[in-house]
């Protein structure tokens, strides 16, 4: 059922791990300011980008929901630009990265996405969830996506610099699915991710199945793994993350996709899209001539530059 969301006292989730985990006030309904995992313990490819460019990075662990989590899963890495900052004067982007909600691919496969996006002035927030094969699947997947965002207010604290009111949720393929989703989970009530602590200003999605029924139709048989069964079997969970289920008219949208597509059909942007501006709201489609499934976010590409300038343009809008 969707319903008008309701404000809750939401307790802490600690986690037992050397990283940080923020903690609770003493009246259980926020957390103080984040910290970062010490240099010594982040991976190696945030210290070459820090060495090798303008761009600051950090790892955090955020806390999951219902139980213990993954510090080897549950991280996000901020990407900052190194010149002087004045506050609340760099947008955000959260990046959520893709591969069929499997483990084979992780957020590391965006470091060099989120280092260009931050070279052009932008905070980037990439995360990692867990994902089928290491603890993730429904409705793994979908809490720690949600807990990973409802942590950004701890990290922005962290970097006052950070624009919150300008926050644009980016996802590729699954990534792309969980990015609509999130931005839209305000509209849920009693399921995973309701009752969000930070709502994104807009969304984009690059390839992303935003019409999961109709992709099932088409053959995509990884979204039927994802949510552990058909729609006809588990209507219900399509119903709670299925994008063009769940539209919210008032958040700004945009669906990019390439016409040599053959992974998630372009179509089903195309679908979500006109459904959301028959519901009144802010819907772009782009179809890029010449790309294929990873080329949108393959930065020698020759369309990733105008991926780059369409979030960009979001994130400032």
């Amino acid at each position: 059922m969707r319903g008008v969301p309701r404000i809750v006292t939401l307790t802490c989730t600690a986690l037992l791990t050397t990283a940080l985990v923020a903690g609770c006030s003493e009246s259980g309904d926020d957390r103080s300011a984040a910290r970062p995992v010490p240099e010594s313990e982040a991976p190696r490819e945030l210290s070459e980008v820090v060495a090798s460019s303008n761009v600051d990075a950090k790892r955090y662990v955020y806390p999951v929901a219902g139980g213990p989590g993954d510090p080897d899963q549950n991280w996000v890495d901020l990407f900052l630009p190194k010149h002087e900052r004045t506050p609340a004067s760099v947008p955000l982007v959260i990046l959520i990265h893709g591969g069929a909600w499997r483990s084979e691919v992780g957020a590391h496969s965006f470091v060099t996405f989120a280092q260009r996006l931050a070279q052009r002035g932008l905070a980037v927030y990439n995360v990692e969830y867990r994902r089928l094969g290491s603890g993730g699947g429904y409705p793994q997947t979908f809490s720690d996506v949600a807990a990973a965002i409802d942590f950004v207010p701890q990290v922005i604290r962290a970097h006052p610099s950070v624009d919150s009111g300008s926050a644009v949720v980016v996802g590729h393929s699954a990534g792309g699915q969980l990015a609509m989703w999130a931005g839209t989970r305000h509209r849920l009530d009693d399921e995973v991710g309701a009752e969000p602590r930070f709502r994104p200003t807009s969304v984009v999605s690059l390839a992303g199945p935003l019409d999961m029924r109709t992709a099932v139709r088409l053959g995509d048989d990884l979204i039927v793994a994802a949510l552990g069964g058909t729609p006809e079997k588990v209507p219900e969970r399509y119903e709670s993350v299925d994008p063009i289920q769940n539209i919210d008219p008032t958040i700004p949208i945009t669906a990019m996709a390439g016409d040599r597509d053959h992974v998630v059909p372009p179509v089903v942007s195309e679908n979500y899209v006109t459904a959301v501006r028959n519901d009144g709201g802010r819907g772009t489609f782009i179809l890029l001539p010449g790309t294929d499934h990873g080329g949108i976010v393959d930065p020698s590409a020759p369309m990733f530059t105008r991926v780059l300038e369409t979030i960009s343009r979001a994130a400032h809008d």
